[in-house]
């Protein structure tokens, strides 16, 4: 058999066969993986009392913001650029007659706040959308106080995500490329002037733990996969733009799971 590598095909039909059965059980036993909540367990370890005001950069309709002010008994501040995700997040506050939370419109790098007020800067998943790190770093540090904290939740792009498929990914979803790079961003964090105290890496263990509870990993890729195998069937009903962002947001949740995509978490402080 002239270019086959004998000794792989025996690998692969035989001596995997031995452990093929044994090795599937292993991989479906859990490895415990951490999820979302590790983020406001970080924050209650840092003992930040009563009052603190806390700043969520990046608020959108203000989920996060409401879990810190309830979790925590912080006074928060929820800031993003888009008008409509301001409003919304105002109806929600009235609704809930959360009278420690206000929202205000502003963005990473021009924050609406004073020097040296602010005790948390908490900012998820929204520095992928600036371009200017080091404006947006060197602001997280002009808002702290001296003793001020920052965390940081980040997507970065893996090893394993090929030019091709960044490039159209970071397009669909509005992510500017040089800010999906860990390096960049531990230059910007450098640059500004702020400590990192602790990065924790999380590769693929959120998605583990959003598939073990939910199955919404899976049911992404199977919408993924109806998403490319008939594109027009989706195209026709809601256009090329929805299409295009709901296959994005399909694939980003599948490429955190399979390592395309790394989870990081920063912890810094002025």
């Amino acid at each position: 058999m002239a270019g086959v590598d004998e000794s792989a095909l025996e690998q692969l039909y035989d001596l995997f066969g031995d452990v093929e059965e044994e090795f599937g059980a292993a991989l479906d036993e859990s490895l415990d993986p951490r999820g979302p909540d590790l983020l406001y367990e970080l924050v209650g370890q840092m003992g930040l009392p009563l009052g603190s005001l806390a700043v969520d950069v990046g608020c959108g309709e203000g989920r996060h913001s409401f879990e810190l002010a309830d979790r925590f008994g912080f006074s928060v501040v929820g800031i993003d650029p888009v008008p409509r995700q301001i409003e919304f997040a105002r109806t929600a506050s009235a609704d809930r007659g959360a009278s420690a939370v206000r929202f205000e419109q502003g963005r990473a790098e021009a924050l609406p706040l004073d020097d040296e007020t602010a005790d948390l800067v908490w900012c998820r998943d929204v520095l992928l959308h600036v371009a200017d790190l080091e404006r947006a770093y060197r602001e997280f540090k002009r808002v702290l106080r001296a003793d001020g904290r920052t965390l940081l939740y980040q997507m970065f792009a893996g090893d394993r995500l090929e030019p091709r498929e960044a490039e159209w990914l970071w397009r669909t979803t509005g992510a500017v490329p040089t800010s999906a790079d860990p390096a960049r961003a531990d230059a910007a964090i450098r640059a500004a002037g702020l400590k990192l105290d602790e990065c924790i890496e999380l590769g693929t263990e959120w998605g583990e733990w959003t598939e073990e509870r939910s199955g919404k990993g899976s049911s992404r890729l199977l919408r993924a996969s109806r998403l490319i195998r008939d594109p027009q069937r989706y195209i026709a009903r809601f256009g090329r733009a929805a299409y295009e962002i709901m296959l994005g947001d399909c694939l980003w949740h599948v490429y955190g799971m399979i390592g395309k995509l790394d989870r990081r978490v920063y912890l810094l402080s002025r």
